[in-house]
């Protein structure tokens, strides 16, 4: 009887573990409550702490009285989806930080630098036995989570990846609270931030044995051994995929395990397989596993054809299916050489980049999916391959879309040290995203005046580079630096911040044998479709213009070396040197915050070739003009320089034509042939009328752009693009004959075209925008909208 009864026993458990193998990753961003806490005291904060017997003092406290307590009202509070920040909402001051945008967030305002977050879940009954966990992939900042009035955990870094095991604390077939409390007091970056959830939440599901979170590590290699001074290159018909496996058992028994993981092809196709036996696993445990198999003529991941694989990994506990966990992946090789740059599966490729921010007009900090991957989209229209995470680690979802474009990444850690909360925040990073394609580099910092130039400098980077390679042997490591040249010695690969400020040129000739690359260079961008000087009742300056707009065009000309046609001088330097692997302008996009040079009204930064809602500025076609293949024929400025008529203008063309020649109102000013990475330019006196450039190969006219002086907006275009999750809505305005006026500032009212489309935000790059840029109510149905220099933006999405 006994021996029937644990057969039957075994049986029960097996078909439990059969049942509960399938992993659920739940999308956990609808609906969540928000209110402002308050910094300045905890009695002020909901009472937060100050209850007899507090959450740090006993578990889950029947004392309990402030937010992340079971019986606290929040129906007074306002409900927001997620991703979410509120410092979006907030006014500007110009007694505010001038490095986050002169936003009222902040030590200075404590009523609005805590936000508190709630949200009311049900588990089903029948997931009792599982392991159920939170992921918040990034809450800025100094986070602190409860669930059912349990305190979890906190977390200071806003860039951090928090994972909680909440399975003890559920109350299965009821309801459950999850409380979040943020608290932006402290700025941890010196670039806007935001404030809040501002990267998605995941309720997740297992069995009790399976694969950790971020629990694989796949990579390849190939069978013959690759040399850089082989002519021939690598060869790469057999890889062999290398999958190491993490395996957890969150059960209160011992379980012997094994693993079978299949390569799938993008079509779905098993390629190849292999298994694993993991052995017992104690309670409690994780074991590392480690298999390999190979891959025939593997379809390589490029930027030209990102090609991703899966591999699908099977956990067995005790002869049971008990977990199936997908390992999006790609193979490729991947080098540095310090003669020839960086080498992609053997070739050259010259990393066209640039630096980046996560922010965007209309949504600050939190950005939609589809978001991310249309400011990409942007980006490779003009020949950008490369982006540089600047200064932190990237939403998840943004590097995904990394390796469906074929952008190559630099990953970027938040801070330098070599402390336990520095390195674990390193390791956090590497661990979560070293099964991209798309990352080349680990970064471990950028800019430490305080360090740089020291020998304690080289001794962090030397530690940090090695705890690098501990993270990921398949990786190299690089680090920036403004100038000083003691943290570069250590480095695999050395990232200059700027050619004016870092001696290249002597740093090849003392460290022949360094790899390197331009980690930041100026785009030397100003304001889009400004370019001259516009007062506001103050003297303008060789750096403000007073209105918190800088001119473009015509300051550069005039200005001092440093900041004249910066976007040519870089892309020539490191394009004349193959030992650099390529650049990173500072930067793609516009950015809210650190203004410089200017201050407020300004609130945004200037230095991108987009704007801060993606329209391109000149400087975007210059580079169109040298990274792409396109045919690339672009006139600045616009002419519509009221104010202006009878003054010396100076007329610039990029293209990428043999030659140029420039007509302006009927006036032939020439021919000219186009430098190699260079542009044109003439002299012409403004007045009103056209200005027609014509573009010619092989002494063949091959095409031709006319700008005019337009009349006044009469009516706004619109445009509509569909990314993932979201629509941009864009607008331009055209006077009575049909053409764009650049210097049109209108003000309009949207509606979505259909009511089940929510409006998340506007904005029109205006780096003086001081608008109110989303609805106050989450489902208005329209908004008003201003126009800058003839263009806007609206980000909706489906309710």
């Amino acid at each position: 009887m006994k021996r029937i009864l644990i057969l039957l026993i075994s049986a029960f458990c097996a078909m439990s573990l059969s049942a509960q193998s399938q992993r659920e990753r739940i999308a956990f961003d609808d609906n969540w409550q928000f209110a402002f806490g308050d910094a300045s005291s905890p009695a002020k904060d909901f009472g937060c702490g100050t209850e007899y017997f507090n959450y740090l003092t006993k578990a889950a406290s029947i004392h309990n009285e402030g937010p992340y307590s079971p019986k606290f009202d929040a129906s007074g509070w306002k409900t927001v989806d997620l991703p979410h920040d509120w410092v979006v909402d907030l006014p500007y001051a110009e007694e505010a930080s001038h490095s986050h945008g002169y936003k009222t967030v902040g030590f200075k305002y404590p009523e609005t630098s805590v936000g508190w977050y709630r949200k009311t879940f049900t588990v089903p009954a029948e997931d009792y036995g599982k392991h159920i966990w939170l992921q918040f992939d990034g809450i800025f900042r100094d986070a602190r989570i409860w669930v059912n009035g349990f305190y979890l955990g906190h977390e200071p870094s806003g860039y951090a990846t928090q994972v909680y095991d909440i399975s003890e604390y559920l109350n299965y077939g009821e309801e459950n609270i999850v409380c979040v409390r943020a608290d932006a007091t402290l700025e941890e970056g010196w670039f806007y931030e935001g404030a809040g959830i501002y990267r998605h939440v995941w309720l997740n599901k297992a069995s009790k044995v399976n694969v950790a979170p971020f629990g694989t590590f796949v990579y390849s290699e190939f069978a013959v051994p690759y040399s850089l001074d082989s002519e021939a290159g690598p060869d790469l018909t057999l890889a062999s995929l290398n999958i190491e496996t993490e395996v957890q058992n969150m059960g209160a028994g011992p379980a012997r395990y094994s693993l079978k993981h299949t390569l799938v092809d993008a079509e779905g196709n098993a390629v190849c397989s292999c298994e694993a036996e993991g052995g017992l696993i104690l309670a409690k445990e994780t074991l590392k596993t480690h298999a390999a198999m190979p891959v025939e003529n593997p379809h390589l991941w490029s930027c030209e054809d990102p090609y991703l694989y899966k591999v699908i990994t099977e956990v067995y506990a005790d002869g049971s299916l008990t977990d199936t966990y997908e390992t999006v992946t790609g193979i490729r090789h991947i080098a540095f050489d310090n003669d020839r740059g960086f080498l992609l599966n053997g070739k050259v490729v010259k990393l066209k980049g640039v630096n980046m921010h996560q922010d965007h007009a209309g949504v600050g900090s939190g950005i939609p999916d589809g978001l991310q991957e249309w400011r990409l989209l942007q980006l490779k229209k003009f020949g950008c391959n490369a982006y540089r995470s600047s200064h932190n680690p990237m939403t998840p979802e943004m590097i995904d879309a990394c390796d469906r474009l074929g952008i190559l990444v630099i990953e970027e850690n938040r801070l330098t040290g070599i402390n336990k909360e520095h390195i674990e925040l390193l390791e956090r990073m590497i661990r979560r995203d070293r099964n991209h394609p798309s990352i080349i580099l680990w970064s471990a910092g950028n800019e430490e005046w305080g360090i740089e130039w020291k020998e304690l400098g080289t001794r962090i980077a030397e530690s940090m580079r090695e705890y690098c390679h501990r993270f990921d042997p398949t990786r190299l490591m690089t680090v920036a630096s403004s100038s000083g040249p003691a943290i570069l010695i250590p480095a695999d690969v050395a990232g200059y911040n700027y050619i004016l400020q870092n001696p290249v040129e002597q740093h090849r000739a003392d460290y022949p044998e360094r790899c390197a690359l331009g980690s930041e260079e100026t785009t030397g961008c100003g304001t889009r479709g400004v370019y001259f000087n516009i007062t506001d009742g103050r003297q303008p300056s060789a750096v403000d213009s007073g209105n918190g707009r800088m001119a473009a065009f015509n300051r550069y000309k005039h200005g001092p070396d440093s900041l004249y046609n910066c976007i040519e001088r870089g892309w020539k330097f490191y394009a004349e040197r193959d030992y650099l692997a390529g650049l990173f302008y500072w930067t793609g996009f516009d950015y809210r915050g650190e203004p410089n040079p200017m201050v407020f009204p300004a609130t945004s930064s200037e230095f991108g070739i987009l704007d801060y809602c993606g329209f391109p500025k000149d400087e975007a076609y210059y580079l169109q003009s040298w990274w792409t293949d396109e045919p690339v024929l672009h006139i600045l400025p616009h002419w519509n320089l009221d104010g202006h008529e009878g003054e010396k203008v100076s007329v610039w063309v990029y293209s990428n034509c043999d030659e140029v020649q420039l007509i302006v109102n009927g006036k032939r000013l020439g021919k000219k042939k186009m430098p190699v990475n260079g542009h044109l330019e003439w002299e012409a006196t403004y007045k009103p009328g056209y200005v027609k450039a014509i573009g010619y190969r092989n002494g063949k006219a091959v095409m031709s752009e006319r700008i005019e002086t337009t009349g006044a907006p009469e009516y706004p275009v619109w445009k509509y693009e569909t990314v993932g999750d979201i629509i941009i809505a864009t607008v331009e305005m055209f006077d009575g004959k049909g053409r764009f006026v650049p210097t049109a500032n209108c003000e309009l009212e949207f509606r979505p075209r259909t009511s089940d489309w929510k409006i998340l935000g506007w904005g029109n790059g205006d780096p003086a925008f001081q608008y109110v840029e989303r609805p106050v109510e989450k489902d208005a149905d329209r908004i008003k909208i201003q126009t800058f220099n003839g263009c806007a933006q609206v980000i909706i999405q489906k309710k």
